[in-house]
């Protein structure tokens, strides 16, 4: 079996190079840290990640179903890191850069802060010049799409003001962090800065890199180009759906000061509601509160989630749940807020994780700086919230007839951001071009396509997995039957694994009897 001492081997390489990421995950020693940076680095990371590949070619699999996952996962942790490392490297990514040193600082502001966060605050924000002043000499000269440029520059500006402004309003704020911030606030400034003048190119990261982590790292049974067909004649049959149905009604419209209320009223109504799908996460707890006034203003502008996963070594018994300061329509309080990422959704799946058998399956999908620690979890916790927003509609009478439709063009959008996710980074399709479909075929909020396509272009084969996950979860509902109760509960036991590694271990268990 995969020995406990390397999975602590393991643990501690990914802390060593992603500090940021430990310190959401809940490994303790990296909070005072931001990522090492330059060429050396880069080298020791590289000899590391083999070290651990060739550790792991020796170390033996026991018969154990999370031993087999946590090889699995390991493996595929490692060929990501060292084929971004060669293919799409992170420090070639300005938004890498902003996004480090935005959520250094931001991780120890969260309510899931660690113990001594005052501490490691201090540190970090001392660190941001030093960090961006590499970030700007590693940039030099290298062509960069400019809409990731962009996305820097806009995520560099709600950083200064979080440094200048915003923070000053968190209970944590001390005068001992003044001249820090305003250090820090002058590198975030230069950084901005010497982005400007690179050189423009195309964000696709090509077929093979593509094909690599649809994979070795999301376990997909499909190729890219049978994914995009797949994906291409779902929409056109969730299209065909949508005209057929020919309703359209516009949900009720609630203020921001009756969303606290809102949330948490259909969130337990779905947990409650939901038992006999799914046994729901009951135990631990989310707390449904305004998005505080130190986040307001930056979080348009960042990766900032209104719900996080927990850090799953370090979750305590509740969740912070921070609710919108716009009116929400009822359909996107129910569907959105309170199922997919509430009650049986991101909610109840992370909780089944903490309690996973396999160690690397427990933290996997842990929201981190600019996405979940290990892609790998990627079809799990976002095909399952988006299978599970689906799922209530097997409930009587939670949803009326336009949510029903609504669940249609999710589903229509999600096949849609897939057609995006592969034509893009296969070159078929130019940045434009895939902007162009999300608005005018898609459906997509035009407000939201340069943030959502741009993120897309930074991160391949994230989109992608939120249908493709969903749609593995159904076939494998009906491949392996039984009670719905028996399946889910079943499913999210593996934790925050590839829908494929887990449904295989699931025929092992049916094969047994």
């Amino acid at each position: 079996m995969v020995q406990s001492a390397l999975i602590d081997r393991f643990l501690a390489h990914h802390a060593r190079f992603r500090p940021v990421d430990a310190t959401f995950i809940g490994i303790p020693g990296s909070d005072h840290r931001l990522p090492p940076v330059g060429p050396e680095f880069a080298a020791w990371e590289r000899d590391g990640l083999q070290e651990l590949s060739l550790a792991l070619d020796v170390d033996p699999v026991g018969g154990a179903a999370w031993a087999r996952l946590d090889a699995k996962l390991m493996r595929a942790a490692l060929t990501h890191a060292s084929a971004e490392l060669e293919v799409w490297p992170a420090a070639r990514r300005p938004s890498w850069w902003t996004g480090e040193a935005a959520f250094g600082v931001i991780s120890l502001l969260l309510p899931s802060a660690p113990e001594g966060a005052g501490e490691a605050l201090e540190s970090r924000i001392a660190e941001i010049p030093g960090f961006l002043t590499a970030g700007v000499a590693q940039l030099a000269g290298q062509p960069t799409p400019k809409d990731w440029i962009e996305r820097a520059k806009r995520e560099a500006a709600a950083l200064s003001r979080l440094l200048t402004e915003t923070i000053r309003l968190h209970p944590s704020w001390s005068e001992r962090l003044e001249a820090g911030c305003a250090r820090a606030a002058q590198a975030v400034h230069a950084f901005a800065a010497g982005l400007e003048g690179l050189p423009d190119r195309a964000p696709a990261c090509g077929r093979d890199y593509l094909a690599l982590l649809m994979r070795e790292v999301h376990g997909l049974p499909w190729t890219p180009e049978e994914a995009l067909d797949l994906a291409r004649e779902a929409f056109v049959r969730l299209g065909e759906q949508l005209e057929r149905a020919k309703q359209r009604v516009e949900s009720a419209t609630l203020p921001p000061e009756e969303l606290p209320g809102a949330y948490a009223r259909w969130h337990e109504r779905a947990l409650a509601e939901g038992g006999a799908l799914v046994t729901p996460e009951v135990g631990y707890g989310l707390a449904f509160e305004p998005l505080p006034a130190w986040a307001e203003e930056i979080a348009a502008s960042l990766y900032f989630l209104s719900y996080r996963s927990p850090p799953a070594l370090a979750a305590g018994g509740c969740s912070v749940y921070w609710t919108a300061r716009a009116p929400q329509s009822l359909a996107g309080v129910k569907q959105i807020h309170a199922v997919h990422h509430g009650s049986i959704g991101h909610h109840t799946q992370n909780a089944r994780a903490r309690a996973a058998a396999s160690r690397l399956a427990q933290i996997g999908g842990t929201d981190c700086a600019s996405g979940v620690a290990f892609l790998s979890s990627g079809t799990m916790v976002e095909g399952w919230a988006c299978y599970a927003t689906e799922l209530m509609a097997e409930v009587d009478g939670f949803y009326d007839r336009a949510e029903e439709l609504a669940l249609l063009e999710a589903d229509r959008r999600n096949a849609a951001s897939v057609i995006a996710d592969i034509s893009l980074h296969m070159g078929l399709w130019s940045l434009e071009q895939m902007r162009a479909f999300y608005v005018d075929d898609a459906g997509f909020p035009a407000a939201r396509v340069w943030e959502e396509t741009t993120r897309n272009s930074i991160l391949p084969a994230t989109r992608l997995m939120y249908f493709l996950g969903t749609e593995q979860i159904k076939a494998l509902r009906r491949e392996i039957g039984g009670s719905p109760g028996e399946f889910h509960d079943a499913l999210l036991s593996y934790g925050h694994v590839p829908i494929a590694w887990a449904g295989e271990e699931m025929r092992r268990a049916k094969a047994r009897g």
